[in-house]
C-alpha cells in the first residue's frame, strides 16, 4: 500500500513539475537581445533583426515536421510576401537542433529563418513555458510575439496554427504608426 501511494505520488509531482512556469513577455516588455543558431548554423542577434524591419514575428513552436507545427509554418510560408510587403521579418524557434531545421525548412519551402535553440535560450528570454512529453523531449509551448522598435506590440499565447498569418495581418491592420 506504501509504494503503491508512494508512486501515485511521483506520478503527480512530475505531472506538476512537467511544465516549466515561466513569465512570458508581455506587450509593452522589451523584446530581448538574445542571440540564436539559425537553420543554416550561423549565429542571428535578434536585435540586429529588430533594427532592419519594421516589425519581426518570433513564432515558437512544438517540434519541426509536426502536424501543428507544420501548419503554422505552412501559414506564415503563404502569408510571407503579404506580411513582407508590411515590414515583418519572420523567425520560427523550437528545441530542434539545426539539421531538423533545415530539412522542416527545405521539405515545406519556408522563406524564413527558423532558429535551432537547443539550449534554450531565446525560448527562455522570452520566457516561453516549456513541456516535457515522453519521446519527443522538452517541447516550447505554441506562442508568437509581434515585436516593433524593440517592443512588444503584440503576444499570441496559444499560437494559432493554419491562422498564424492571418493573425498578424489581422494585428497588423489595427497598428497606428
Amino acid at each position: 500500500m506504501k509504494v503503491t501511494r508512494f508512486l501515485t505520488l511521483m506520478s503527480l509531482s512530475s505531472l506538476l513539475f512537467a511544465f516549466a512556469h515561466a513569465d512570458p513577455l508581455k506587450v509593452g516588455d522589451a523584446a530581448p537581445a538574445v542571440t540564436g543558431v539559425t537553420d543554416a548554423g550561423a549565429k542571428l542577434a535578434l536585435a540586429d533583426v529588430y533594427k532592419q524591419q519594421t516589425y519581426t514575428l518570433v513564432y515558437f513552436y512544438p517540434k519541426a515536421d509536426t502536424p501543428g507545427c507544420t501548419k503554422q509554418g505552412c501559414s506564415l510560408r503563404d502569408g510571407y510576401e503579404a506580411l513582407t510587403k508590411k515590414g515583418v521579418a519572420v523567425i520560427g524557434v523550437s528545441h530542434d537542433d539545426v539539421a531538423a531545421q533545415k530539412a522542416f525548412k527545405e521539405k515545406y519551402h519556408l522563406p524564413f529563418t527558423l532558429i535551432a535553440d537547443t539550449d534554450k535560450a531565446v525560448i527562455n528570454a522570452f520566457g516561453v513555458p516549456t513541456k516535457s512529453i515522453p519521446v519527443l523531449g522538452e517541447i516550447a509551448m505554441r506562442s508568437a510575439y509581434l515585436i516593433k522598435d524593440g517592443k512588444i506590440v503584440y503576444t499570441d499565447y496559444k499560437g494559432t496554427t493554419d491562422k498564424q498569418a492571418e493573425a498578424i495581418l489581422a494585428v497588423l491592420a489595427e497598428q497606428k504608426g
